[in-house]
């Protein structure tokens, strides 16, 4: 199996975005590693920024460079849907797609519960690697020294494609953000990687035996069921770029990303719309310098912008229909991606295009994960539980789900009916505990007791300390336990969208939440079902949005 191995001025943002080193704090342990060195040429990022490596002194490479490769994979996706249908006959298009294993973690999240029509969402988590595994990536990389080290997953972005296909929402992950690692395995050699002791920054996810360990440790934070992914390195995205004919993008102001020290992608622009494609391209999606703050939520907003114009361009752009183009676009699409094995031919690929366009752009919600500072890292916020969770349920991010909404009000019958209440089994565990409050006593137990008056004879307390669990929750493991679990959910008031089948447990488990830490009658909590305003959401059919330019790095 081959794997694709994907300081100048002060911001305003903070520590983050001081003068870069390579320095990585491991929360838990308070160790902090430390490696100095004089940037290469490019983004000025490569000499630091933050990030660790296994091998102490490694300079790191360019953190702006791979800020890119999600907007190719993305690109790739719905170019291969455009190239696949006239050239699935090349057999070497199939032989160019780079393959590896979807989830190399212990912990599964099970799949959504389909909806009234039979439909169930899509998740792909989109994955940019930094690695300097041939001579063309590390031409574009820079930082000649970091050649075949160990790979970070320095872009991080989940597509979650709605059930009904009516809307799309993009979630990235900032690649500081300080998460737990879980066990993961190494399907090429069996080598086991422990699971992280304290926090560490999420792009080391990769390294720990290839991308199923980035899924892995995605689905063990947001609890959102992962179905494929998507890996992508440097070398495709400039010639991609240059096949498509240039991408709208716009600034505020005249830029020039380059300081008095040589820090900058180099991108130089007057203010205006321009098209840019080829190099220019790959400097646009990697300036950090001139965008804003300097910071790297800036870059990620620059970065949707060329996304959402990019999304509007191939819907427009009738240049595609020439057949030498889409020819080179299929080859330098294909040959830049390592993916699962559910999507390991061109036609997998050409499936999972035509599902995604099948959204509107203006039904396109681009977001960054809400996360605060931890020194120099960032950590998720409450928030980003409020984004994971609308994702986990379907719910759109722009707030448009009425129609969809009424559609599901009718509540889905269980093919599998209902055993007698005093036939069905139940577990009840507590789930009570939050960041704040400790776990409120004998929950469980209460619960239990209420069942049992109610006629459900075998319902018990199950002892077992859990995390802490936001909503009252029904689980079940298999089809013909699901009418027993609505039919438990049902007596006690519990909403039929809070049944969800899941792998995690042996029977009809009712798990009492934080939303029922006391009284003996279920409430529903009334939901929030609004996209949080510091996950920056950004619709795909906004055509006017421009980036502000600083006034140090712009000229006349």
């Amino acid at each position: 199996m081959t794997r694709s191995s994907t300081q100048g001025q002060e911001t305003q943002r903070g520590a983050s975005d001081a003068p870069e080193r390579d320095e990585t704090t491991v929360e838990g342990t308070g160790s902090t590693e430390s490696a100095e060195g004089a940037e290469s040429a490019g983004d000025g990022d490569s000499a630091g920024d933050g990030d660790s490596r296994p091998e102490a002194g490694r300079r790191r490479p360019g953190r702006g460079l791979r800020v890119l490769r999600w907007t190719a994979v993305t690109l790739a996706v719905a170019l291969v849907a455009a190239a696949g249908a006239g050239y699935l006959y090349y057999e070497h298009l199939n032989d160019n797609l780079k393959k590896d294993v979807l989830n190399l973690g212990d912990h599964k999240v099970a799949a959504p519960t389909p909806n009234a029509a039979g439909q169930t969402p899509l998740n792909i988590l989109v994955i940019g690697s930094d690695a300097r595994d041939s001579e063309e990536n590390q031409q574009l990389g820079g930082a000649r020294e970091t050649f075949g080290s160990t790979p970070l997953a320095d872009v991080q972005m989940l597509v979650h494609l709605s059930a009904d296909r009516n809307d799309m929402s993009v979630v990235s992950m900032p690649r500081d953000t300080l998460v737990k690692i879980p066990k993961c395995t190494d399907p090429d050699d069996g080598k086991v990687y422990p699971a992280s002791e304290g926090r560490v920054m999420t792009n080391q996810s990769l390294g720990h035996g290839g991308p199923g360990c980035t899924v892995a440790t995605w689905q063990e934070l947001t609890g959102i069921h992962i179905d494929h992914f998507v890996m992508v390195d440097f070398a495709g995205v400039v010639s991609m770029a240059d096949a498509v004919g240039g991408v709208p993008v716009c600034v505020d102001a005249n830029i020039h990303s380059r300081d008095s020290k040589g820090h900058g992608s180099g991108l130089k622009l007057e203010k205006g719309t321009h098209p840019v494609k080829g190099e220019q391209a790959l400097q646009w999606l990697r300036t950090r310098y001139g965008f804003e703050d300097g910071s790297d939520l800036a870059r990620a907003k620059a970065q949707h912008m060329y996304l959402n114009s990019m999304v509007r361009m191939l819907r427009e752009n009738a240049t595609l229909s020439n057949p030498n183009q889409l020819r080179r676009l299929a080859e330098e699409a294909t040959g830049a991606l390592t993916v699962d094995p559910g999507l390991d031919t061109v036609k997998k690929l050409y499936d999972l295009s035509t599902e995604l366009r099948k959204v509107k752009p203006e039904r396109i919600t681009m977001t960054t994960m809400p996360n605060r500072y931890v020194g120099a890292r960032v950590e998720p916020t409450e928030d980003a539980e409020q984004l994971f969770r609308l994702v986990r349920e379907d719910i759109a991010l722009d707030g448009k789900d009425t129609e969809k909404d009424k559609a599901q009000e009718t509540e889905k019958v269980p093919d599998d009916p209902a055993a007698a209440d005093d036939d069905i089994a139940v577990q009840v565990r507590n789930g009570t505990r939050t960041d704040r409050l400790a776990m409120a006593p004998g929950r469980a137990s209460s619960v239990a007791a209420l069942l049992v008056e109610q006629g459900f004879a075998k319902a018990v307390a199950d002892p077992s300390v859990l995390p802490s669990e936001d909503r009252t929750v029904v689980r079940y493991p298999s089809a013909d336990l699901e009418g027993d679990a609505h039919r438990v959910a049902k007596s006690l008031g519990i909403p039929a969208g809070s049944v969800q089948r899941s792998t995690d447990v042996s029977g009809v488990t009712l798990v009492v939440g934080a939303d029922w830490r006391e009284g003996a009658a279920y409430k529903a909590p009334v939901a929030d079902d609004r996209t949080p305003e510091s996950a920056e959401a950004l619709n795909g059919a906004d055509d006017s949005a421009c980036m502000h330019v600083n006034p140090a790095f712009t000229w006349s």
